[in-house]
């Protein structure tokens, strides 16, 4: 989970150095995001029934990977792919359940991909009818069938703001990939070349301007605008979708509205998204770890979970990196969320009741993480996380500390601890642990 990723999509260091800060509007609004800390994401979609990847399988350049679950052909995959939609019937989907889930998980906000690159929409699109509303989608005709809709109020409800994971790229899309074309090389992007039809293209653009409208328009409050597929931009083979027309529309709609133009870098990428990785080092530019609870970031059946200690670590990381930190399940296709990543997002909120303070709303500060204790602070309070393996005890904490210190309290028992401060050193007796402090603990110092 350390490794950082310096090019290819995900990568994060360029876009890093070039950041663009955002207006006061979108500064604001991103301010308070970035107190947020804990996000939940969900990925869903018709593909969940098959329990292998997201939409990646319908691309050939991206087949070594994403079809090694598949038992057929690139031609035989591609038809029963077009057909999953007229068995996707999650009758056991609850939008509350999934709220409640995430509530009692301790996660402030809530992103869900409205539309991934196959481009079956998981809203009401009026300008598609590859839609889990349309008539040839069992699932048209239920109470819950304009899903995101159904979510976002849901979690709004319990007081967490939607994002609206969104794809660029739409594979089903007769503008994108056309009928019966050959996809070219590399085989993500359109079956043309965008300046050898320009009609065609501009066809594509309003299509995508046109749903994003949608979303924008008619679903309530909306935080983010989680743009994905950053390979369409004016610099891959001219894929200029005009994110300027893009971001005006949306934000007069959604005043302030944070824009992630994932990858792409420049004035619509207002905070950074390192995928399944954390950077060695802080990052003090608004950013955000997305990283699944298992091993994918669809519903797989067989998948591994990381344990409770494990994400709770990587909460601790991320924050006292300065990051927020969005952890991913995968819808399951009867409309459940699978029951590892449920009993997961429980045991984090267990720990938060107790540790929270040291979480939420709180900044970095040096030395930002040191083997295995995490700093962040909050007003004149600084605190200071110590993660433990398994098994594993501690009596005594001890890092560097220039402050005058009046006090060091142990959080959740608000126990007040016995220290040293000594040249720049604080140390500090830790009692006996009680079982919900061997994950991590966290002591406040002031």
């Amino acid at each position: 989970m350390d490794e950082v990723i310096e090019s290819g999509v995900h990568r994060y260091n360029e876009n890093e150095k070039n950041y663009v800060v955002p207006d006061a509007d979108v500064q604001k609004r991103l301010s308070a995001w970035q107190g947020m800390k804990l996000g939940f994401m969900v990925h869903w979609g018709v593909y969940s029934q098959w329990g292998i990847v997201e939409s990646w399988s319908l691309s050939d350049d991206d087949a070594p990977w994403s079809r090694k679950d598949v038992a057929f052909g690139s031609a035989e995959l591609k038809q029963r792919y077009g057909e999953l939609h007229k068995t996707f019937n999650p009758v056991q989907f609850d939008p509350d359940e999934w709220a409640k889930a995430a509530f009692d998980g301790g996660f402030r906000y809530f992103v869900f991909t409205t539309k991934h690159h196959d481009g079956f929409c998981m809203y009401d699109s009026k300008y598609s009818d590859y839609k889990i509303t349309s008539p040839q989608c069992p699932y048209h005709s239920n109470e819950y069938a304009d899903v995101t809709r159904h979510l976002f109020d849901a979690f709004r409800r319990k007081g967490m703001p939607a994002a609206a994971y969104f794809s660029k790229p739409d594979w089903s899309s007769e503008y994108y990939w056309e009928p019966g074309k050959p996809v070219r090389k590399p085989s993500r992007g359109p079956t043309y070349l965008p300046a050898d039809d320009m009609g065609k293209w501009d066809k594509f653009k309003a299509y995508t301007h046109n749903q994003i409208d949608e979303l924008m328009s008619g679903y309530g409050p909306v935080e983010v605008l989680w743009l994905d597929g950053g390979w369409v931009n004016p610099r891959s083979d001219g894929q200029d979708i005009d994110m300027a027309a893009i971001a005006e529309n949306a934000r007069k709609k959604q005043p302030g509205l944070i824009i992630v133009d994932r990858t792409v870098g420049g004035p619509y990428e207002n905070y950074i998204t390192p995928e399944q990785t954390i950077p060695r080092t802080p990052v003090l530019i608004p950013w955000e770890a997305n990283i699944t609870m298992g091993t994918s970031f669809s519903y797989r059946n067989d998948d591994e979970y990381k344990s409770e200690r494990q994400l709770i670590h990587l909460l601790i990381d991320v924050v006292a990196k300065g990051g927020n930190l969005v952890l991913n399940a995968g819808g399951q296709p009867n409309g459940k969320l699978p029951a590892p990543a449920v009993a997961r997002m429980a045991a984090i909120g267990k720990w938060l009741k107790g540790f929270g303070e040291a979480i939420y709303e709180t900044k970095p500060v040096a030395p930002y993480v040191t083997g295995n204790i995490g700093f962040t602070e909050k007003g004149a309070c600084t605190y200071a996380l110590r993660m433990l393996a398994e098994g594993e005890t501690c009596d005594r904490l001890v890092f560097p500390y220039s402050k005058p210190v009046k006090s060091v309290t142990m959080l959740r028992r608000g126990l007040p601890l016995k220290f040293a401060h000594q040249n720049g050193t604080l140390y500090v007796e830790i009692p006996a642990l009680e079982c919900e402090d061997k994950i991590a603990f966290a002591v406040k110092v002031e």
